[in-house]
C-alpha cells in the first residue's frame, strides 16, 4: 500500500554569503526526511521542495511565496538568518502556515506560525557572556555582521557587561558578505582588548578569524575570541590554525558523547564521508524534521492547529539531548553548553546544564544582580577583575 504524501517546503540558501551552512541545513532536512519516509513508524512519507533563495532577503519571501501557492505547503523549514526569518514570518502568518525554525537567533520574537527549534538567547548568550565575565574579561571587543543577530545580541550582551562593571569598548559591523576586515583587524591588533566577540555570519566570518590570527602571531599575542554561531564545519573552512581555542556556546557540538548522538554522527558520516562535520544548525534541521513528523504522527493530519498542538509539550530524544516545545512561547527546551575548538575540526566541551533549560526569548527570567555579584565574588577570590590577554613568548 502507497503511503500519502506531504508536502514540505525547505528554504535554504545554498549559494550566496552563506552558502555553506545553507548547504549543511539541508543536508540534514534530507536525511531526516529520508529517515522518515523509510521507517514503519510513519504512515506518511514527506515530498520535499526545495527554494534557493541565495542569501538574497526579499527572496525569501518569494520562495514561501511560491511554496504555498503552488505546491500547497503547510509546513516549512527553513530560514539561516533572522532576516531571512523576518521576511517570511508575515506571510506565514497570513496563510496560517508553520515555519520550522532551526538557526539559533537573538530572540525578543514570539508567532504563533513559527516552532523555533535553534536556541533562545538565554541558551547561548547568556552563558557565553557568564562564563566570559567570571574567566576572561569583563571588557570585550564586538565584530560582528550589521543585521538584527547582531545588533539585538550586542544588546543583550552591552546590559549583563555594563551591569557588572564591564565595559563595551568597541562594535565594529560589516555587511552580510563583506570579507574587507584588515582595517577591524588592525584596531584590534593596536588596542589589544582583552576579548573579542565575533558574530559575524559566513564568508567574513571566516576571512576575519584567518587575518585575525595572522595578525596575532606576528604581533606576539593571543586574544580569547568567543562565539554564539560557530561550528563544526566553519572550522574546517577558517582552517586548522586560526580555528583553535575560540570558546563557543551551542545546544549542539558534534563531541556530545551520547548513544542517540554517536548513532547520528555515524549515520551522517555514511552519507555524507567520514571527513565530513555535523553543524549545530543542520543538527537542528534535522530535529524539526523529526519534531514535525511526529507531531503529524500524532495529529493524524497535517492541519496547522492539529500539528502546533501535538507538537507542544512532546518530548524527542535528540542527538542534542531532549527537546520539548514549549506551548507558552513555541520555542524549545534545549540544554546550553560551553566548548573550546581544537584540532580536527571539533569542539572540547567542558560546561553544560545540568538539564534542559525552558526558554527565555524575551530574558524575562534574566537576574543582573545576581551576575554582578558572582562577578563580585570572582574578583574578590582573585584580587581584581579577570583579564586573561595572553603575551605569547
Amino acid at each position: 500500500m502507497t503511503k500519502p504524501s506531504i508536502p514540505l517546503g525547505l528554504v535554504f540558501s545554498g549559494s550566496g554569503p552563506y552558502a555553506m551552512m545553507g548547504r549543511e541545513m539541508e543536508k540534514s532536512a534530507l536525511m531526516a526526511i529520508d529517515e522518515v519516509n523509510q521507517s514503519e513508524e510513519f504512515d506518511f512519507t514527506l515530498t520535499p521542495h526545495l527554494r534557493d533563495p541565495g542569501g538574497i532577503v526579499p527572496a525569501y519571501h518569494e520562495a514561501c511565496d511560491d511554496l504555498i501557492r503552488n505546491r500547497k505547503v503547510e509546513h516549512i523549514v527553513g530560514c539561516y538568518t533572522s532576516a531571512s526569518r523576518k521576511q517570511v514570518i508575515p506571510i506565514v502568518e497570513r496563510t496560517e502556515r508553520l515555519l520550522w525554525h532551526p538557526a539559533r537567533y537573538e530572540g525578543f520574537e514570539s508567532s504563533e506560525n513559527v516552532i523555533y527549534v535553534g536556541a533562545a538567547p538565554n541558551h547561548t548568550v547568556v552563558p557565553l557572556v557568564r562564563h566570559m565575565l567570571e574567566h576572561v574579561a569583563s571588557d570585550v571587543f564586538c565584530v560582528g555582521s550589521n543585521y538584527v543577530w547582531t545588533w539585538e545580541t550586542n544588546r543583550v550582551l552591552r546590559e549583563i557587561v555594563s551591569s557588572a562593571g564591564g565595559r563595551i569598548l568597541a562594535e565594529r559591523l560589516l555587511g552580510l558578505g563583506e570579507t574587507v576586515v584588515d582595517h577591524i583587524v588592525k584596531e584590534i591588533i593596536g588596542r589589544k582588548p582583552p576579548a573579542i566577540l565575533n558574530t559575524l555570519v559566513g564568508e567574513s566570518s571566516y576571512v576575519f578569524m584567518r587575518a585575525l590570527h595572522e595578525a596575532s602571531v606576528r604581533a606576539g599575542i593571543s586574544i580569547p575570541t568567543l562565539s554564539c554561531s560557530l561550528c563544526e564545519p566553519e572550522l574546517k573552512m577558517i582552517g586548522s590554525s586560526a580555528s583553535i581555542g575560540c570558546i563557543a556556546s551551542s545546544a549542539y557540538f558534534e563531541s556530545i558523547d551520547s548513544l542517540e548522538n554517536r548513532n547520528f554522527v555515524a549515520r551522517w558520516k555514511d552519507r555524507h564521508g567520514a571527513g565530513s562535520h555535523v553543524s549545530v544548525d543542520g543538527q537542528s534541521t534535522y530535529v524539526c524534521v523529526m519534531l514535525l513528523a511526529r507531531a503529524i504522527r500524532r495529529a493524524g493530519s497535517a492541519d496547522v492547529v492539529a500539528v502546533r498542538r501535538a507538537a507542544a509539550n512532546y518530548r524527542y530524544d535528540s542527538p542534542q539531548g531532549p527537546v520539548w516545545v514549549d506551548p507558552d512561547n513555541n520555542h524549545c527546551f534545549l540544554t546550553p553548553r560551553l566548548a573550546r575548538s581544537v584540532p580536527g575540526c571539533q569542539f572540547r566541551i567542558f560546561w553544560e546544564s545540568e538539564a534542559p533549560e525552558r526558554p527565555d526569548p524575551y530574558l524575562s527570567n534574566l537576574d543582573l544582580a545576581a551576575i554582578g555579584a558572582k562577578l563580585d565574588k570572582t574578583a574578590d577570590a582573585v584580587g581584581r577583575r579577570p583579564n586573561y590577554l595572553r603575551v605569547v613568548k
